[in-house]
């Protein structure tokens, strides 16, 4: 069996920011409740000429030279997102088109912002039985095209962008240590695309979230047969700061040791995860060897977390 890993990264996000104090004109809300509520300050929006695609090829570009391959030797592109340019053909293929990595398979998956866990513990089966050597796994997420503007309670959390990873075989020792991934339909009534727009029933999400983002961190620790003290650092989905802060301090972990992009994108859904982890490597906050929570929650609803050893 082979480790699977992380071996390239990358990410995008659109120029126009989209300030709170900018949203206090379009919609009745304001900064501070905004701030307190959510941790929100801005966000990113994708003008109307930016496909999902186009974001999605931004930050797979990114990734794979990172990654030191190249688009031919890419055997899969697996794409999350809720947002697709249109309903087929999927952003997967129209990204191996524009790539040229043309052996490649293409699918999307749609798990909404767990969306990007989903694909990386996809990924990580086809590398680890020899299947497949090097995957593409991106979140993108247009989620402007979708957003009530006049609904006060969903207006101020999203925000568009990608982050992108390349998946492959790391060294022994490294790579993805455990998984979870979940799903209760049940709770699907409480987040879901009502016509045109984003529907959410705030405090039933909460709720959701607080528990099972934590029950998930814990249970990943757990199969990998390590501890909370073992923990490095924890990204979670960046979706509302209380809710990341109670996964925080369910492992322990010191406010420096949890990766905080929120106030400056909002929730990207899928793309959430991955551009924090761009960040925080960008930032030196991550080094090889380092055991790496991630953990999302998402409309379905859905959830996934990893533990991980970061390094190739």
């Amino acid at each position: 069996m082979k480790n699977a890993g992380f071996i390239g990264i990358g990410r995008y996000v659109p120029e126009k920011v989209l300030t709170n104090a900018d949203l206090e004109k379009i919609v009745d809300t304001s900064d501070e409740w905004i701030r307190t509520r959510t941790g929100i300050e801005e966000r990113r929006i994708a003008d109307d000429s930016i496909n999902t695609s186009d974001m999605a090829y931004e930050a797979a570009l990114n990734a794979i030279k990172n990654s030191g391959i190249d688009a031919e030797e890419i055997d899969m592109i697996l794409v999350a997102t809720v947002t697709p340019d249109r309903p087929f053909p999927s952003v997967a293929t129209i990204l191996q088109e524009r790539l040229g990595a043309k052996r490649a398979a293409a699918m999307d998956i749609s798990a909404a912002c767990a969306g990007f866990m989903y694909g990386v513990v996809t990924a990580k089966q086809f590398i680890e039985t020899g299947t497949y050597d090097n995957i593409l796994v991106v979140g993108v997420e247009k989620l402007s095209k979708i957003t009530n503007w006049e609904d006060r309670n969903t207006a101020v959390l999203f925000g568009d962008g990608a982050g992108a990873a390349i998946i492959g075989n790391v060294s022994e020792g490294r790579g993805i240590l455990s998984f979870e991934l979940g799903a209760d339909g049940t709770g699907g009534k409480h987040l879901f695309q009502d016509g045109k727009h984003i529907y959410m029933n705030g405090r039933e999400v909460f709720k959701f979230a607080v528990r099972q983002m934590g029950e998930s961190c814990i249970n990943v620790i757990e199969k990998a047969g390590l501890t909370k003290e073992d923990v490095d650092y924890l990204i979670p989905h960046q979706a509302n700061i209380r809710i990341m802060e109670s996964s925080r301090q369910r492992l322990d972990l010191p406010e420096e040791k949890m990766s905080k992009t929120v106030h400056k994108y909002g929730n990207t859904s899928a793309a959430s995860i991955p551009i924090s982890l761009v960040e925080e490597l960008e930032e030196g906050n991550i080094k090889d060897d380092d055991v790496i929570v991630m953990v999302g929650f998402g409309g379905g609803l859905t959830w996934g977390a990893l533990a991980i050893k970061w390094g190739k």
